[in-house]
């Protein structure tokens, strides 16, 4: 009786991720004399008064978004003369967030010093992103934002005082499109760079806003991923695709270690049953326009259980590859899937004759 349950479990989860990534979770951290510590804020309306204009500005842009508002923000105040950001950086990890931005005075350092934090986050397999200023992280984690000279009618801007303002738009945008051309209306003008000088920004990994003769937006949505392996290729290049990756990935463990780990012998059979629930969230996210329809699989994965067997001395030579599936791999579960995540319009050729 338990593989409904799991296969249910696996389903419903699925069926709330469009809602998840199109407002996602904003983590910002402050330096302000005033309101320190954790601050949970679920609009504009709970940003603290105490805090100083400028980090009350900051945050009240970060709620803007683009689509969508973010879902929430984690404010962390640490005091101005803060010796680095490690208090507000170990209490995000212990929340569910999605992206960070620094202080609006975010330094070389602090910047630094986020990108170091998302980098080995997402090596312990918890997924955060962070939109951080000048900061070439080469890492599909980091948003290099790079634009400056960013004016709002009389005000101008840095580009770390704009990362907060970046964030929150990236956290609004909807799962099925993506950041690219988004307009920010309250931007006047920013500093002008040729077509070629835009392209190079984008192909360094540069994500910046530009000036298109009557309104200002986004450029390109890209990280600052730019060398590729076999393992991550262009796509990975990309703020949605890498997003949706994130929250599948981030989806499936928690799935598998509340709902699986622990509960199940490790036979073939319940295997199967995994493999059953697992098709079934692929499925719910096609249905809901995430990935591409009929494109999902998972499976055993037969290199690696024929490896492990091998590995423990058996002779697998003559075994079918049914007797390879049902073989006892101990508590290990090799799996192989697949999932294709559509990317949107941002390239179009149009040959008109006449």
């Amino acid at each position: 009786m338990g593989m409904p349950s799991l296969d249910i479990t696996f389903k419903n989860v699925a069926s709330t991720a469009a809602r998840r990534l199109q407002r996602g979770i904003v983590a910002v951290i402050l330096l302000d004399s005033a309101a320190q510590g954790e601050h949970v804020l679920l609009d504009a309306s709970d940003i603290p008064t105490t805090l100083s204009a400028v980090n009350q500005a900051y945050l009240t842009s970060a709620f803007v978004g683009y689509v969508n508002t973010p879902s929430k923000i984690y404010a962390y105040v640490l005091p101005t003369d803060a010796e680095n950001l490690s208090a507000a950086l170990s209490y995000f990890e212990t929340q569910k967030i999605n992206y960070v931005a620094g202080p609006p005075s975010c330094s070389t350092e602090q910047a630094a010093e986020i990108k170091n934090w998302i980098i080995a986050q997402r090596a312990s397999k918890r997924y955060p992103k962070a939109v951080l200023p000048d900061t070439a992280a080469d890492n599909e984690g980091i948003i290099n934002f790079t634009t400056d000279e960013i004016k709002a009618g009389t005000q101008e801007y840095t580009t770390a005082e704009y990362c907060g303002r970046i964030a929150g738009l990236i956290a609004g945008t909807p799962a099925t499109i993506s950041c690219t051309y988004a307009v920010l209306p309250e931007v006047t003008d920013v500093k002008r760079l040729t077509d070629t000088e835009m392209d190079t920004a984008v192909d360094h990994g540069e994500l910046i806003i530009f000036h298109d003769g009557e309104k200002v937006k986004v450029g390109r949505g890209v990280n600052s991923l730019t060398t590729t392996t076999d393992t991550k290729q262009d796509p990975w290049k990309k703020i949605k695709i890498v997003e949706t990756i994130d929250m599948i990935r981030d989806d499936l463990r928690l799935l598998t270690q509340d709902n699986y780990f622990g509960k199940y012998s490790n036979i073939y059979d319940h295997k199967c049953l995994l493999i059953t629930a697992i098709s079934t969230y692929f499925a719910q996210l096609e249905a809901e326009g995430i990935l591409r329809a009929g494109e999902s699989s998972v499976e055993i994965n037969m290199e690696k259980q024929r490896q492990y067997l091998k590995n423990k001395g058996v002779d697998v030579t003559n075994m079918t590859d049914q007797e390879i599936k049902v073989a006892d791999t101990g508590t290990k579960v090799f799996l192989a899937g697949k999932i294709g995540i559509p990317d949107t319009m941002e390239d179009v050729e149009l040959d008109i004759e006449f």
